[in-house]
């Protein structure tokens, strides 16, 4: 039976995971929401964004289901130590960031551990006053690795990452709002409904331009800032300068 589900609000591509009681992840989950980012990567006509959120009452999607994966470590012939199993979670959330179309992580409830990094993965992410996001390996004995100490601490800065880390004190809404984990907090009710609404925001725009945007946001992390100015200068040039696009924004400059 599938975890994930996929249904359409008008440009925006909706993925809800349930896999009751505590939405654990899984690799037939992660393998399942694989084929489904290279479906919507293909579809970037109909689909100009995407937003993934929880569908187990408290949780958004929580860490990986340890009994799973028998194969965490392997030693291969050459001496090397391998993860057959973790590598499903680099693979998952690298093709979540590497996505054509901002991504949107709905938070309404607990995001914990794996859960955790898929969102922070994402372009961006909300929650509801109900969010508590966490990265609980430090507790448990282990560390994060699939992102929760590289990500987290390029989006709210080394200081607070390592306090989060190194505790494993899930963050409230409010608190995760304050440090930039949390791009906006929204009611409760009708969660994803207002989550649709927020990210109205975007979708009203050019879905070449959100592509584009997106894709110079994502690689300004990895590059210096000369080589970050050229890639945009290349990503501009690339997507941008289009006959149809400047007389828009020429269109849109005269009526402003």
């Amino acid at each position: 039976m599938s975890s994930w589900t996929l249904e359409y609000r008008d440009s925006i591509a909706l993925l809800t995971y349930r896999r009751p009681p505590d939405n654990l992840l899984d690799p037939e989950s992660l393998a399942e929401l694989g084929r489904m980012f290279d479906q919507l990567a293909r579809n970037t006509d109909r689909v100009k964004l995407v937003v993934i959120t929880g569908g187990s009452d408290g949780y958004f999607v929580n860490h990986g289901d340890l009994k799973q994966h028998p194969d965490w470590l392997a030693l291969g012939q050459d001496g090397a130590i391998h993860s057959p199993g973790f590598d499903a979670y680099l693979d998952s959330f690298h093709r979540i960031e590497e996505l054509p179309q901002p991504t949107i992580a709905a938070i309404d409830g607990l995001a914990s551990g794996g859960g955790s990094e898929l969102a922070l993965a994402c372009t961006m992410r909300v929650g509801s006053p109900r969010a508590r996001l966490r990265q609980s390996e430090v507790p448990a004995g282990i560390m994060p690795g699939a992102g929760g100490t590289v990500r987290l601490s390029r989006l709210v800065g080394p200081g607070i990452a390592a306090e989060v880390v190194l505790s494993g004190r899930p963050l409230t809404a409010d608190e995760a709002y304050r440090v930039g984990w949390l791009n906006a907090v929204l009611p409760a009710e009708d969660f994803v409904d207002h989550t649709i609404e927020w990210a109205q925001q975007f979708v009203r725009h050019s879905g070449p331009a959100l592509i584009a945007a997106t894709q110079s946001i994502r690689d300004s992390g990895r590059l210096s800032l000369r080589d970050a100015l050229a890639r945009e200068r290349e990503i501009f040039l690339r997507h941008f300068a289009t006959t149809d696009m400047v007389v828009e924004h020429n269109t849109q400059s005269r009526d402003s």
